[in-house]
């Protein structure tokens, strides 16, 4: 089995699925959210993989897709279906074929319905399929705009996604209750729009009358995604990375090598949260730091300069990772953490006052 990772997106309701073969170390992302691209890659680089491709299951229009910005970041290609209308794509699948990884392949199966290009992308074992806005859990893809067809939608579910084992996996693009997963023999019994001995004809009559506004971001969307989510790099540059080698964590936070910060204190604020007691003793602390533990760090924040990089410093990482969203939320944009916390300093060998 692949290693698999199920991501979401709590503004558009969106899943993101990272699959990869752990032994060649190359990975696929499903259905990437703009907005997450930096969490995204921040996955990748702590377990290690390179993104070889994004793979789009189908022109979304409630949110923009990374696929430009991850290739701009990592060289992955971008795949998107045959029919999806989409251009700058690097390679377009249609009908059976496979998207390969290390060891394991995706066969794409095409499904439209929702949106004339949608494709459902099946494991080569097919114990699971990620199905995009076709087939939800006890639910499915609107059709009422870009090509959605509900006469399509019925025999695409009932021919490729019913067809399979019914102990397959079947993982949505969307779910706005919070249920991550379902299971094809799930579907075939209590899927109350495609499941059971309901037919075609009830199916339709279903869906032409839903009566569903249009998504909040579809005038956005939907031109962004028929360019792969193409935007200027200038555009999208994060004003955080600006200032020095910053990396961002699966965790949410930005943290900056200790070496770098050595050489560049005189351009840095120094944010000290342990205790006074951890300060002076033990470790000791680096040359410049201001002391502010973490339980007053909300009190005193007011005292630092907005205008200038702030690098917050605990022992370990962990208390000062908490202090960067703290000043982020009180306003300052440019906030990274010490990587490693004073351990890694010593380990490094840098100057520290104070100590044994």
């Amino acid at each position: 089995m692949p290693c698999f990772r199920q991501l979401f997106d709590p503004v558009s309701s969106t899943y993101t699925y990272l699959i990869a073969d752990a032994a060649a170390r190359e990975a696929l992302l499903i259905d990437p959210v703009f907005e997450q691209a930096q969490r995204d890659s921040a996955l990748l680089h702590e377990l290690g993989f390179r993104l070889r491709a994004t793979i789009d299951t189908h022109v979304h229009a409630d949110h923009v897709t990374a696929a430009w910005r991850l290739k701009q970041l990592h060289g992955s290609e971008i795949i998107v279906g045959a029919h999806s209308g989409a251009e700058r794509a690097d390679r377009y699948v249609g009908h059976g074929a496979l998207i390969t990884c290390g060891s394991f392949a995706l066969q794409v199966r095409a499904t439209p319905g929702h949106t004339s290009g949608c494709i459902t992308l099946v494991l080569d074992d097919a114990s699971l399929a990620f199905t995009g806005d076709c087939l939800l859990v006890r639910g499915c893809g609107r059709t009422d705009f870009q090509g959605g067809d509900a006469h399509a939608m019925f025999r695409s579910v009932h021919e490729q996604i019913f067809t399979l084992p019914g102990s397959a996996l079947l993982y949505p693009g969307h779910d706005y209750r919070g249920v991550t997963a379902t299971s094809v023999a799930e579907e075939r019994a209590f899927n109350p729009r495609l499941g059971g001995a309901l037919s075609e004809g009830d199916f339709v009559g279903y869906m032409h009358n839903l009566g569903l506004p249009h998504p909040r971001q579809i005038d956005v969307a939907v031109p962004a995604n028929r360019q792969c989510g193409y935007t200027p790099v200038a555009a999208v540059a994060d004003a955080a990375t600006h200032w020095g080698p910053l990396a961002y964590t699966f965790a949410g936070f930005w943290e900056v090598p200790a070496e770098w910060v050595a050489e560049h204190l005189a351009q840095l604020q120094l944010v000290d949260v342990r205790e006074p007691q951890e300060f002076d003793a033990g470790l000791g602390h680096i040359i410049g730091a201001r002391l502010m533990p973490l339980g007053s760090l909300a009190a005193l924040a007011a005292q630092l300069d907005g205008a200038r990089p702030i690098v917050t410093v605990c022992r370990a990482g962990g208390r000062s990772a908490q202090a960067t969203t703290l000043l982020q939320r009180a306003g300052f944009s440019q906030v990274a953490n010490l990587a490693g916390g004073m351990l890694r300093w010593h380990a490094a060998g840098l100057p520290v006052e104070g100590g044994p």
